[in-house]
């Protein structure tokens, strides 16, 4: 016979998804983050774990074309340069100056995005912030001067870095952990397409006007879609939420901040080293040749778009922390493989076990800053994390892109394996630290 219990203060077993059974006059709850089971008594039982209110279907399917459509612009510039370059009569290393003022809006956006949803309310940041991005989309199409095309490159950064925060926090706080993996790989797919899509017009002999335009129209249609809903995703604005904000400088002061911004730091400047070090090092050091070095950093990406499907059919039910230890341990393994100067097989198998072990880190961290920080910190903080990626994605390949040119190439991989043992070691630090979630609601 199924029995019903009243949980003080939170929503249903089914809602928290924390499994109930009752032995005699006791009750056990098994925590699907930390998997350990919880004693309670029958009628009333407390939990370490606050509910997650689960968003309308149509919220969801929206996050998921936000996360697309965020992915859609970031990879278009890099097909579309060399036509932007002939246009304007720039030098090849421009696009630096492109990609280094989106950055600093991304950064500065991504950075206010806690204070900028408590002022508007999430869905009108959201609206807003899509709205600059198809601006900027548009403005690179028609940019009549280089000076025109810099600007634009700002206002993506601005909005882009704040749809990013915005949509991080909320799934964060409204979805299961596997809905938040699942959206990141959303994003790897939309960065796919847009690539794709500006290719397929500019070897139909079409101007790079065209698929600005084209990815510029979608980001309108999703700002529209953002507009008509913002009063959807109001229960994050601070009418709704029960929860007393703070200021960004209190969240700056908690040492769980910094250690999880540095975490964020280093996942992802390791993300991107992978990528962009792994075909000069076996090229260039190792004497692979092109096609098979290429194909190698295919299988990275292949393996970190299949290892964030594959890990959210398994997050909820293994636990984040105990996912997260084996993943980076994985993922370290693969780096020492490649740091050992291995090539052919052995290299690949060094990419693949990088690519799955660092593919749940972004989500998976993310889903646990709630729990871990509690509602008023984590809105800031998840806005921090965000800059912190983004800052890491710049200095991490840069600084190991210096080493190589005093020590030679060989010192990337050796340098990524130590930051990688430096990573799963702040995060093993991080997983020993107390929730302070409960204490805040």
């Amino acid at each position: 016979m199924s029995r019903r219990y009243s949980l003080q203060g939170w929503a249903s077993p089914a809602t928290t998804r924390t499994r109930v059974f009752a032995l005699g006059r006791d009750v056990f709850l098994r925590d699907a983050s930390t998997t350990r089971w919880k004693r309670g008594t029958k009628g009333f039982v407390s939990m370490d774990r606050p509910a997650r209110a689960r968003p309308h279907v149509f919220l969801l399917s929206l996050a998921f074309l936000g996360f697309i459509s965020l992915g859609l612009p970031d990879a278009v510039t890099g097909v579309a340069w060399p036509s932007v370059r002939d246009t304007f009569g720039l030098r090849q290393g421009a696009v630096g100056l492109v990609l280094v003022i989106s950055g600093l809006g991304y950064l500065l956006s991504s950075f206010f995005a806690g204070r900028l949803t408590h002022a508007v309310g999430l869905g009108l940041l959201l609206a807003v912030s899509t709205g600059l991005v198809a601006a900027a989309m548009y403005g690179f199409a028609f940019s009549p001067v280089w000076g025109a095309f810099i600007l634009s490159g700002w206002v993506h950064g601005l909005g882009s870095g704040a749809i990013d925060s915005g949509l991080n926090g909320y799934a964060a706080h409204h979805m299961p952990t596997r809905h938040l993996i699942w959206l990141h790989a959303c994003y790897c797919f939309g960065a796919l397409i847009g690539p794709i899509l500006m290719s397929s017009f500019l070897s139909s002999g079409r101007p790079y006007s065209a698929g600005y335009s084209a990815v510029g129209g979608t980001m309108l249609v999703m700002a529209i879609l953002f507009l008509m809903t913002y009063r959807s995703w109001g229960e994050t604005s601070p009418a709704a939420s029960p929860h007393l904000p703070v200021g960004a400088g209190v969240a700056l002061r908690s040492s769980t901040v910094w250690l999880q911004m540095s975490i964020f730091f280093l996942y992802t400047g390791l993300e991107v080293t992978f990528s962009q070090w792994t075909y000069t090092v076996l090229t260039e050091s190792r004497h692979v040749g092109a096609r098979t070095a290429g194909l190698a950093v295919g299988v990275y990406w292949g393996c970190l778009g299949a290892g964030r499907v594959l890990s959210g059919f398994i997050a909820d039910r293994v636990g984040v922390d105990r996912l997260l230890r084996y993943c980076f341990l994985g993922a370290l393994t693969g780096a020492m493989l490649l740091a050992s100067g291995v090539s052919g097989e052995a290299a690949f198998l060094g990419v693949a076990l990088a690519g799955l072990g660092l593919a749940p880190a972004f989500p998976c961290l993310m889903s646990r800053t709630p729990r871990r920080l509690g509602p008023q910190v984590s809105a800031h903080a998840i806005g921090f994390q965000v800059g912190a990626a983004m800052i890491g994605a710049a200095a991490v390949p840069g600084v190991l892109g210096v080493m190589a040119g005093r020590a030679g190439l060989e010192a990337v991989p050796v340098g990524a394996a130590v930051l990688l043992g430096t990573l799963t070691f702040l995060h093993e630090r991080l997983i020993r630290l107390p929730d302070v979630g409960l204490a805040t609601e």
